[in-house]
């Protein structure tokens, strides 16, 4: 199965509270931190509504 290494890059201060709410929902708790996701639909499609606030890769196991 594929996993997902999402990292924040951006900030959340200033962005709307659907933004917000989606970033801590992937796990992020602050810039640089670094968290791993399956690579399921629920979770990519949290990662195109906050492209501009988050980098990701994907990781064979």
């Amino acid at each position: 199965m594929t996993t997902l290494k999402i990292t924040q890059v951006r900030s959340i201060i200033g962005r709307p509270q659907n933004q917000r709410d989606t970033v801590r929902s992937l796990g992020l708790k602050r810039i640089r931190h670094t968290v791993t996701q399956p690579d399921r639909p629920e979770i990519r499609g949290m990662l195109r509504k906050v492209p501009h606030l988050v980098e990701f890769e994907e990781l064979q196991d």
